[in-house]
């Protein structure tokens, strides 16, 4: 059987950045990339709709260690794809991607401390071992969108497609297309749909934030020429992260303040008289719900074309091309694209054990957002909700290290988070109001009423903590009786 010394799950931009973290900090390190599908990139190979982008700022959502040089704020999804495998190839990271290994089964063997692993490569079973493990492969499920039931969807005569499956051959061009949902995909949909189709409606059960950002930042390759080094991103790294935060805190703080600079925003984007207040005014508070950030106002200059408009209606029944509305409306169409979200799912669908007793996520609690209370030797990465991804990858990446290089010098095997002491009660994983949150409780861990139980969502408050928390604090670390099972000791770090 392998002997490795860290798998981690998915080659998707969380995978990828922990590999290249590894190749960084911990070179020697021997260690394997599983992915269950047959290529790299993860969100940014599995979705093809038009318009895929990313709805959050590339000069954050880009690596730290390798800067996004671009002007571009939300480049498309191939730009990230391209962004990605490159970085992979850069720092010796494709080569330990092994495609078509899909993570079935992990055990954790307390007497030997190793994580017996179970892998289905092409059918084929595949039993690899190892010290530790990184869950990196992100937190939906990629065998399928969520579908709602729609009444009466079988008497529909157009074709109904799901965004997540979107088909190579679907031709838009000149036809009828009704989007359903009113999230970040039906708004990059609209606008790259009207482009050619006759009409494009998207019809939203209840309205979302949008805003419109400029598509490229100007500042940011001029700082690149003028300042030494690197020193041009972080400026422009640390300058987008203040505003996103200060955004999110004023809305948290004073979300009346903020839905009226909202509205207000909309009402300018839009042609007088538009119904502002019926299509663009949530029920929610500003960041209650994920903001919809679209570049240039691109899904509002749609609207004020006339190749798209916004019903806020709900979906009755369907009747040939015809879809019939709560308020007795109806809507052509040809296509149908179901852009209604995605499943939550954790650790790729596998089955976690320790010790043959099955790790339920609901009865363990989070520890500093990134390990789980009683689960010896695994990190898993979650992204920020009301932030770029990366910035908490690159956090999780830098504690790893720390804790592996702690293991190395004391010979320690094992890292476990303690159970939470008296005090700590439990709490719901995530205060989001978003429906595939509410739809995914049952799959998510609890985490506490104060730290390092309690993730914070705060980039700036989790820099300081996870740099500053020490590496013993309410961790326990075990030594597997031999010292050929301790955490070997890599070579020096490299760049």
């Amino acid at each position: 059987m392998e002997q490795l010394d860290v798998v981690v799950v998915g080659a998707g931009l969380s995978g990828i950045g922990m590999a290249c973290h590894l190749e960084r900090e911990r070179p020697g390190t021997r260690y394997a990339v599983l992915e269950a599908r047959d290529e790299v990139g993860g969100t940014w190979s599995q979705f093809r709709y038009p318009g895929v982008r990313s709805d959050s700022d590339m000069h954050t959502l880009g690596y730290r260690f390798r800067p996004w040089t671009r002007a571009e704020t939300m480049p498309g999804g191939a730009e990230i794809l391209a962004y990605v495998r490159e970085t992979a190839a850069e720092y010796g990271v494709l080569d330990r991607v092994r495609p078509r290994h899909r993570l079935v089964a992990a055990d954790w063997d307390s007497e030997r401390a190793r994580w017996a692993l179970r892998v289905d490569h092409d059918g084929t079973e595949v039993e690899l071992e190892c010290a530790f493990l990184l869950m990196c492969g992100g937190y939906y499920r990629y065998d399928g969108g969520h579908r709602p039931e729609l009444p009466g969807l079988g008497e529909f005569s157009g074709r109904v497609v799901h965004p997540q499956d979107w088909p190579r051959d679907l031709d838009h061009t000149g036809k009828r297309v009704v989007v359903l949902g009113s999230g970040a995909t039906a708004v990059t949909l609209v606008p790259a749909l009207a482009r050619d189709a006759e009409r494009v409606t998207m019809v939203q059960r209840s309205p979302s934030y949008v805003i419109s950002l400029p598509s490229a930042d100007r500042l940011a390759p001029r700082l690149a020429r003028l300042l030494p080094g690197d020193l041009g991103h972080r400026v422009v790294r640390w300058r987008n992260i203040a505003m996103a935060m200060a955004l999110y805190q004023l809305s948290q703080r004073k979300p009346r303040l903020m839905r009226r600079v909202l509205r207000k925003m909309t009402v300018a984007a839009l042609p007088p008289g538009y119904p502002v207040d019926t299509h663009f005014n949530p029920s929610y508070g500003p960041w209650d719900q994920r903001m919809c950030m679209v570049p240039d106002g691109d899904f509002f200059a749609a609207l004020r074309s006339g190749t798209a408009e916004v019903v806020t209606d709900t979906i009755t029944g369907f009747d040939g091309d015809e879809i019939q509305l709560s308020s007795g409306d109806t809507v052509r169409a040809d296509i149908l694209v179901t852009a209604t979200g995605f499943n939550l799912g954790l650790f790729g669908g596998a089955e976690l054990s320790v010790d043959g007793r099955p790790i339920r996520t609901t009865e363990t609690m989070t520890y500093l957002g990134m390990m789980l209370a009683g689960v010896p030797n695994m990190v898993y990465v979650l992204g920020y909700t009301n932030a770029t991804w990366t910035l908490k990858l690159d956090l999780v990446a830098n504690y790893l290290v720390r804790l592996l290089r702690h293991m190395s010098d004391n010979g320690y095997a094992t890292a476990t988070p303690s159970a939470p002491p008296p005090g700590v009660t439990e709490e719901p994983f995530d205060n989001l109001t978003a429906g595939y949150v509410r739809r995914g409780l049952d799959e998510l861990p609890r985490q506490g009423s104060r730290l390092p139980w309690r993730p914070t969502m705060n980039y700036v408050l989790d820099t300081i903590t996870m740099r500053r928390t020490p590496i013993t604090r309410e961790m326990a670390f075990g030594r597997a009786g031999s010292p050929d099972r301790a955490w070997s000791r890599p070579g020096p770090p490299g760049r």
